[in-house]
């Protein structure tokens, strides 16, 4: 009997991390679920048959107490992230740096080197990597985000590269425009009307769910198979500040 595969998803409490979580759990996983939202996380793993384990992957020592315990891994899915304000380059505020840094970044780097040994281990791994599209481009009042996120971009091609000849996939998942759950209220600081504004006109923007299913499929391809890098926007974006609004 084949033992069942288990996929981790960090930052899985809403948005792209919990459609992901449900989808991979429709496709046979068994998905744990890490964020800092108990609650959520709960009630979500009980809703998919699923784990729940409390995170902050900004915390090292978390992290690596939760490796020790986890057993098996075969997917690693670093979610986990996040805007926050939406000021110049000259007027950022190097606390919102700092905090997308450590999230963006250090997240994906504590939880790949923590779990690396058990995706070694399996002799099928897949560390997934879900950047944006401001890791490839940069506009303006997105300096931080932007930064942080070409951060994470580098990470997922360098570690594609020292892990070549070892039975471990590197795939990136780049996003464009997605409406999800919280991602630009968080980065107005609560501004529900600057958030929407951000969506406005636009008939069609991603869902979590159009995102989930793209990680699906990535991390489903046959094992010989790397989706190195994937671009998702919806139709009607072009490029970052190109966007149709009717």
């Amino acid at each position: 009997m084949t033992e069942q595969k288990v996929a981790v998803v960090t930052g899985a409490s809403s948005g792209i991390g919990a459609a992901t979580a449900r989808r991979l759990a429709a496709e046979g996983f068994d998905v744990v679920l890490t964020a800092r939202r108990t609650d959520r996380i709960e009630a979500l793993a009980k809703e998919i048959g699923g784990r729940a384990r409390t995170l902050d992957v900004t915390d090292r020592a978390a992290v690596d107490a939760f490796a020790a315990e986890i057993g098996r891994v075969d997917v690693l899915v670093n979610n986990a992230g996040g805007a926050i304000g939406a000021e110049s380059v000259e007027q950022g505020d190097p606390a919102d740096w700092r905090a997308m840094y450590e999230v963006n970044v250090l997240g994906v780097l504590h939880m790949t080197q923590a779990l690396l040994p058990a995706l070694r281990a399996t002799g099928d791994g897949t560390v997934l990597v879900l950047s944006s599209t401001a890791a490839l481009a940069a506009y303006e009042g997105g300096g931080g985000y932007v930064a942080a996120k070409h951060a994470a971009h580098t990470i997922a091609a360098t570690l594609r590269l020292e892990l070549c000849g070892e039975p471990i996939r590197v795939i990136e998942i780049a996003p464009g425009m997605v409406k999800s759950e919280g991602f630009a209220v968080t980065r107005f600081r609560g501004d529900e009307e600057k958030a929407a504004a951000v969506y406005a006109g636009v008939a069609e923007p991603l869902t979590s769910e159009d995102i989930a299913d793209t990680v699906a499929w990535a991390v489903t391809r046959p094992s010989h198979v790397n989706i190195d890098l994937l671009v998702v926007r919806p139709r009607a974006q072009a490029a970052n500040h190109k966007v149709h609004r009717g």
